[in-house]
């Protein structure tokens, strides 16, 4: 096992095509144990492509992604949560229909009691996996401050609390890795701080996070490391001190 701080997901030379348009032109990054690693730039940089990549919904055209040191460039999105990687969507996921706690018990995949075999055998094969998914979604619930929506539609909450329940529910699996697409994205500039706050409470828990973001306080706030894409490719990485100090970074947004 690497020490805290050295490099859980390695990227290099990730190239994704489509057609003659290179969408990643040669990506090269790492992001280190215990931190959240910012990933930032104009609109149709590449950030969201390579996160798709990187969580196995998007095949690679080339290069290597190693996670904990395993190749999983090219593995399907299934295999590649399996091995700990959690990730949300920039659109939220959530089902309308089902309250917050349902959600949430959904959320974790192979269940004991979803295939027929395991139904047939009973509450005695399934139920104590059963209370630990409740007990889990209850302090998700407790710890994001949502217990008075936890039975709440779905689609009754509002955009903020949407983004909350999405961030639960990649928890559900309590991956070791979790990537976020935009998770501020429709959130109102209050919400934003506390799910910053819950961000940095995860990252003092020792989760490892990658945030893709156009809120430059956030990224700010969150981030060290942090990547610049342009163009496919990355332009510039370091603190947020350095990289607004980085003329082609500045350029970049300028153009973009």
């Amino acid at each position: 096992m690497s020490a805290a701080g050295s490099a859980l997901l390695e990227v290099h030379e990730l190239r994704k095509s489509y057609g003659g348009v290179h969408a990643v032109d040669g990506v090269s990054f790492e992001a280190g144990r215990g931190r959240i690693t910012g990933l930032i730039g104009p609109n149709g940089a590449g950030k969201s492509t390579v996160l798709g990549m990187v969580a196995g919904a998007i095949e690679p055209s080339g290069g290597s992604i190693l996670f904990n040191g395993e190749e999983v460039a090219g593995w399907p999105s299934y295999k590649v949560a399996r091995l700990g990687v959690g990730r949300t969507f920039q659109q939220s996921g959530d089902f309308s229909r089902m309250t917050v706690m349902e959600n949430l018990l959904t959320a974790r995949p192979g269940q004991r009691g979803d295939s027929l075999w395991g139904a047939l055998l009973g509450k005695r094969y399934w139920r104590a996996e059963e209370d630990s998914l409740i007990a889990r979604a209850t302090d998700l619930v407790r710890r994001f401050d949502m217990m008075p929506m936890a039975n709440e539609l779905g689609g009754s909450l509002s955009g903020g609390q949407r983004r909350l329940l999405e961030i639960m529910r990649a928890l559900m699996s309590e991956p070791e890795f979790l990537l976020l697409d935009e998770p501020m994205a429709g959130v109102n500039p209050a919400l934003g701080e506390r799910i910053g706050d819950y961000l940095l409470e995860l990252r003092d828990d020792g989760l490892s996070m990658m945030l893709v973001e156009h809120e430059m306080s956030i990224v700010e706030k969150l981030c060290d490391p942090v990547i610049v894409m342009a163009q496919g490719q990355v332009l510039s990485q370091g603190t947020m001190n350095q990289i607004r100090a980085d003329q082609k970074v500045l350029d970049a947004y300028l153009n973009g």
